[in-house]
Formats: structure tokens, C-alpha cells, sequence
């Protein structure tokens, strides 16, 4: 049946052809690519195509094929050196080779999610929720804006869910924010879980668990429970689970009943009785031998945090239809939008084998994007797509730039900058917004400082580093606006004291279009001291990378992303000349056919490729969803995720509803594979 699909796949896409002819698009293929990807032994970017010649070889190796798609469609290839392919045959070839690429994925299954432990912040708010806690955990820098004046959950009450006109937030770089913050007297946190390289910090091929760490995790469980204020003031759940029952109760009956439900929200499903007994007799043993009950309980507490069954996020495949097991889909939601546990309205629908169905999910999935727990989200996706934390170590000049420091020890404007794209994210989540004003919007939230720096008239006094009160003002200036022309990222993507095209350029291929670029070759020469005392312009300066063939391919991406912002100075105010007198030249072409002239044609150029940033921005919502990087057995998925978010009008609560329904979210693999076992205490 999958290759009868597979045929007519095919057959509609029009590249199955006579015996004696090769289909047109290998034809293409030896036409224009294989002089440098085949052709005598070479293979650029380690792509050969000259062993092509059927469509079993092209859907052979399906990321091969996708990187081929990419680099047709966004003009990268054929080179400019070489005949460039005519707009018509780009475009069809494209097409062609999209049909081939979902036909092809038909008969292959998704990457599995893998096994993972919980980062830092889902422990973190995963402990909060099983015991109620009604304090952190510890202390947790990157959680980079805190909410002073309860804006979040106010917006979320409101009936047309509208952020307030004025909030107060504080910021994590000055460190104290955080430590003044509720949280378990003597409990420090372990390490923080870094990114991966273009990804998040709950990637599974970068969350293990090695024997110092399990020992660590151990070591934490104790000083959680032996806190001295986890108490009844601080713990929720303190009178149904700590504290003793009343005398005449039937002791082992009631620890069986509250562990039952205490190991059952631990462990995201039911817990079966064998392991319950465990833990039950371990109780009641430690009652028997004299230790008091709160006590007795705290130390099974301790030992569900430590078990392998609270610490890791993995899942088990429905034997009936292949899809994700019901709690464990629970906890694939729970852990994407609130970071933390599944509640008790997910379980009892997990429960019932309910929670699958399309409109359940999707009931729910608005039910979780109206609860104040979505700040979680907020404090976690956001800074790690915008990679802000870039900024906590973007340190410009002191003397070019002195009014960038404005207090000491270190208090920086950075910490205002950060704040701006933050609560844009969270005002576009919230209101429902376009996605498409994370690239232009004609407002934003600035600080009296950051209004300042921008260049605004302002009164009164600018604020000081602990709480910034931040007011929504309208942005008539398109220079500004959004986020990719913000001056957090205009700093942090810039050095002390100039600015850094490549890298500006990197990050907006990166964060933008999700398509980052390779890393830099070891040999790249530097940038020619002699051309900067020539005075030469800083595009002229970076002649010699691009005549260096290692480095035109890359260049040639980068350079109009990059170089489109070059009237943003390292610290992201507006120059229309540099230092040395010439004036800046920002002009460029996107994907080799959109012109601009300055940054304004150039949001308006990326607007032109609003699609391609959907599918950017969906790519990396379902990564982060899985905790997995995306293959090309993805890409039906992503395709379909664009398209119907595209006919919403690019909302992101559509489009974060669509990643929720998508095939790769609610299914381990399109194959029915065998159950794993799970993992023992």
C-alpha cells in the first residue's frame, strides 16, 4: 500500500517519465549542479549528486534532499558565478522536489523523541507542583524577567486578554533579583543546562544523567524535604500528605492512599501496585522503628524526586495506532507550555483515553494558554530562540560608549534592553497577535531609559536597576520596531566597539529563517588591519573573505542579513555614517530577489518571505516541543503547520495549537515500534 501511495505520489507530481529519459529534475541535476558536487571527485558541502539517476537514488537520503530544497529555494544554488536557473524552473523544480520529499517520508517514520532528564527550570517548577510549593526552589538566573507588578496573570484574567498599559519587571543580570526572591532556605541549584548549538536547553543528546549527577540529584532531594521552611507555610499538599493522620486510622492503609496519588502525579501516570508496596513498607518500616510520620513521609518524598521515573521525560508508543501513550502525551503538553507537571484535568482525560482526540487537545491546549503557568513558557522559549543570553556578556566599550553604564558596580542598559523583545513575545502570546510583529510591529514596551537610548524625549527621572517600569508606546519609526532591529540583539551581536555584520547576519539565519549557517572554516583569515588604517568602508574589508572560496558560500547568505543592519551601531542607536566618515551602505538583496536599500525595505523584503519565516518559527516551536532536533521526515508536518497558520493569520496561538495537533507531537514514530522497558528505580 505505501509504495502504491508512494507511485502515485509521484505520478501527481509529474516527475515520473519514460524509461529511456531521466526524470527532468535529475536532468537539471547533471545539468547544473554536479560540476561541483560529483564532478571529479568533488563534493561541496559534502553533497554528491552525480550517482543520481532515478528518483530512488534522489529520496535515497531524504536530508540530502532537503538541503538540496533549501538551497534551490532560497536561491543559494546555483552559485553567482554560475547560469543562474530561470524563475519558472527554480519554481517548478522546487515544487518537484517537495512532492518527492512528503511521497518519500510516507514510508519512513519520525526520529523518536528521545529520553531525557529535566532541565534546571522543569525541575525546578516540577517540584513546585507536586508539593504546592508556594516558593522557589532555588535560585534560577536564567529565568532573565521577573513580573513585579503581577501584569501575567492580570492580562490572562482580562476578558479580551489585553496586557496592562504599564508593568514592573526586573531583570536577572543584577543577580540580587533573584536572590531576593521566596525560595527553600540552603538548597542550591545544579548547574544550569546550556543550549544546543541553534537549539534549546531541554535537548535530549544534551540532558544526561551521569553517576556524579544522579548522585547529585540524590543529595538535592534530602535538602529539599530538610529545608527549614518546607513546612506548612510553604507546602501545599503539607496537611493531606505530611501531616499525621488522626488516631484510630488504619496507618498502612492511609500512606498507601496518599502515596497512590503523591507517586501518581510524580510519575505522570498511575502507579502500579508493586512499586506502590515498595514504597508503602518503606514507611510504615521507619514508623515501626520510631521515626515520626511527617519525617517518614519526607524521606519517600525524597526518594520519588531521586527516582529515574520523576527525573526523566520519555515515552511509550499506543500499541493501536502508533501515537504517543496517553500520559505520556499529558506530560509532552504539560512540559511544553507550562514546563512542569500535568494537572489533574490532563491525567483524568489520559485517564480515559480521551485526551488524543483533536478537539479534547485542542480544548485543553486553550485551557493551558490561559493559565498563569504559561509565564513558565515565557521565561524559557523566548530568550533561548531570541538567544538573549548573548547579551549578559555584551560588553561595549567603556569609553566609546560611557552612558551604556550608568551605575555602578556593573549595572548595564542592557537590562533594559532585554526586556523590550521579551515582552513583545509575551504581548503577541497573550493578545493572540500576528507573528508577523516579532518582525515589524508598531509598538512596544521601553523603559523611560530605553526610550532615551532610542533617541525619544523624555521627563523625569530614568529609573533605577532593580524594578523598570515599562509603558507600551507606539513605534512610528519602522527603523524600530519588532525584534530583529531591537537594540538588545543589535548589541549583543555586535563587539565592543564596532559592529559585526557576520555575525548580526548569522543570528537572523539562524533565529529568523531557523537555517544557520555552517560553522567558520579553522583557516578563515582575519580582517586586514591594513584595510581599516586605509580607511576602507567595512563591506570593503570583507572583500577578502568572500573572494576566498571556503568562504563565499556562506558569505554570500550572510552578508545581505548582515550588512542590512549596519545603520545600527554595537550598541543599537542610528548612524547614517561610521567613524571614520563613510557613509553606511545597507543595502543588499534577499535570497537573490528581493532589493532593498535600507533596513526598512529590508523588514519589507523578509514580509515577502513571511512563509518561510512561519515555517522557521514552527521549526523551532516543535523542537522545542520534542526536545529534538528536526529531520527532514519533519517536513510535511512543518509544511502543514505554515500553511494553516498562514490561513489564521499568523497568529502564535495558532500556530502553537497546530504544533500541538501536528503528526510528530501526538505520534512516537509513524511505525509502530516495540515499547521499551521503563526505567527502574
Amino acid at each position: 500500500m505505501k509504495t502504491w501511495i508512494f507511485l502515485l505520489s509521484l505520478l501527481l507530481a509529474g516527475v515520473v517519465q519514460a524509461a529511456d529519459k531521466p526524470p527532468a529534475v535529475i536532468a537539471l541535476f547533471q545539468q547544473h549542479c554536479v560540476k561541483c558536487h560529483g564532478q571529479g571527485g568533488k563534493a561541496k558541502g559534502d553533497i554528491n549528486l552525480s550517482t543520481i539517476r532515478t528518483i530512488a537514488d534522489l529520496t535515497a537520503n531524504l536530508e540530502q534532499l532537503q538541503a538540496v530544497i533549501e538551497a534551490m529555494d532560497t536561491g543559494a544554488m546555483p552559485p553567482e558565478k554560475e547560469p543562474a536557473l530561470s524563475p519558472g524552473v527554480r519554481t517548478a523544480t522546487v515544487k518537484q522536489l517537495r512532492h518527492l520529499l512528503h511521497a518519500a517520508t510516507l514510508t519512513q517514520g519520525f526520529a523518536p523523541t528521545p529520553i531525557r532528564r529535566m532541565n534546571r527550570l522543569q525541575y525546578n517548577n516540577a517540584v513546585q507542583d507536586l508539593f504546592g510549593l508556594k516558593v522557589m526552589v532555588f535560585p534560577l538566573p536564567e529565568r532573565m524577567m521577573r513580573d513585579r507588578s503581577g501584569y501575567f496573570q492580570k492580562a490572562l484574567a482580562t476578558p479580551d486578554n489585553k496586557m496592562p498599559q504599564t508593568i514592573t519587571v526586573s531583570s536577572r543580570m543584577l543577580g540580587k533579583s533573584a536572590l531576593i526572591e521566596p525560595r527553600l532556605a540552603g538548597v542550591g541549584p545544579f548547574p544550569q543546562d546550556l543550549r544546543a548549538e541553534n537549539g534549546f536547553d531541554n535537548r535530549g543528546d544534551h540532558l544526561s544523567l551521569s553517576p556524579i549527577l544522579m548522585e547529585a540529584f540524590f543529595r538535592l532531594s534530602r535538602r529539599i524535604v530538610q529545608s527549614p521552611n518546607f513546612d506548612e507555610k510553604t507546602v501545599g499538599i503539607w496537611k493531606t500528605f505530611f501531616s499525621p493522620p488522626a488516631n484510630g486510622v488504619d496507618l498502612e492503609t492511609e500512606v498507601r492512599k496518599r502515596l497512590r496519588s503523591f507517586l501518581t502525579r510524580a510519575f505522570r501516570r498511575p502507579v502500579k501496585d508493586e512499586l506502590l508496596d515498595r514504597y508503602t513498607r518503606h514507611v510504615t518500616g521507619r514508623i515501626e522503628a520510631g521515626l515520626g510520620f511527617t519525617d517518614a513521609m519526607k524521606e519517600a518524598a525524597s526518594a520519588t524526586l531521586a527516582s529515574p521515573r520523576f527525573l526523566y521525560l520519555y515515552n511509550q508508543v499506543n500499541s493501536a495506532d502508533g501515537g504517543v501513550d496517553h500520559y505520556d502525551l499529558a506530560t509532552r503538553l504539560s512540559f511544553f507550555l507550562w514546563g512542569g507537571l500535568p494537572d489533574e484535568p490532563l491525567m483524568q482525560l489520559a485517564s480515559s483515553g480521551k485526551l488524543s482526540d483533536p478537539k479534547v487537545l485542542e480544548a485543553q491546549v486553550n485551557r493551558m494558554l490561559g493559565d498563569p503557568k504559561l509565564k513558565r513558557f515565557c521565561d524559557s522559549f523566548p530568550s533561548q530562540w531570541l538567544q538573549l543570553d548573548r547579551i549578559v556578556s555584551s560588553l561595549p566599550d567603556e569609553e566609546t560608549y560611557a552612558d551604556f553604564y550608568y551605575a555602578p558596580p556593573n549595572y548595564r542598559t542592557s537590562m533594559d534592553m532585554m526586556m523590550e523583545p521579551l515582552l513583545l513575545f509575551e504581548t503577541v502570546l497573550i493578545e493572540n497577535r500576528s507573528i508577523l510583529e516579532f518582525i515589524d510591529s508598531n509598538y512596544a514596551y521601553r523603559s523611560t531609559r530605553l526610550r532615551k537610548w532610542y533617541g525619544d524625549k523624555v521627563d523625569g527621572k530614568l529609573g533605577g536597576p532593580v524594578s523598570m517600569q515599562f509603558k507600551r508606546h507606539p513605534v512610528t519609526d519602522r527603523r524600530q520596531g519588532g525584534v530583529i532591529t531591537s537594540a538588545a540583539v543589535m548589541t549583543m551581536t555586535s563587539g565592543p566597539t564596532e559592529t559585526k555584520p557576520i555575525t548580526r547576519g548569522a543570528w537572523m539565519a539562524s533565529v529568523i529563517f531557523n537555517a544557520p549557517p555552517e560553522p567558520p572554516p579553522a583557516n578563515v583569515p582575519p580582517l586586514n588591519s591594513a584595510d581599516e588604517k586605509k580607511n576602507l568602508p567595512l563591506r570593503e574589508r570583507f572583500a577578502v573573505h568572500r573572494e576566498n572560496a571556503s568562504c563565499a558560500g556562506c558569505h554570500a547568505k550572510l552578508d545581505p542579513l548582515g550588512f542590512a543592519l549596519e545603520n545600527f551601531d554595537p550598541v543599537g542607536r542610528w548612524r547614517d555614517h561610521y567613524e571614520n566618515g563613510h557613509q553606511v551602505d545597507s543595502s543588499g538583496v534577499l535570497f537573490r530577489k528581493h532589493k532593498f536599500n535600507n533596513v526598512i525595505e529590508f523588514k519589507d523584503a523578509i514580509l515577502a518571505e513571511k512563509d518561510r519565516f512561519t515555517r522557521g518559527l514552527a521549526k523551532h516551536l516543535l523542537s522545542f516541543a520534542l526536545g529534538r532536533e528536526m529531520t527532514a521526515a519533519d517536513t510535511p508536518a512543518l509544511d502543514h503547520i505554515a500553511a494553516q497558520t498562514k490561513g489564521a493569520d499568523y497568529r502564535l496561538q495558532t500556530l502553537i495549537h497546530e504544533v500541538t495537533q501536528s503528526a510528530p507531537f501526538v505520534s512516537q514514530s509513524r511505525t509502530v515500534i516495540q515499547k521499551k522497558p521503563r526505567p527502574k528505580d
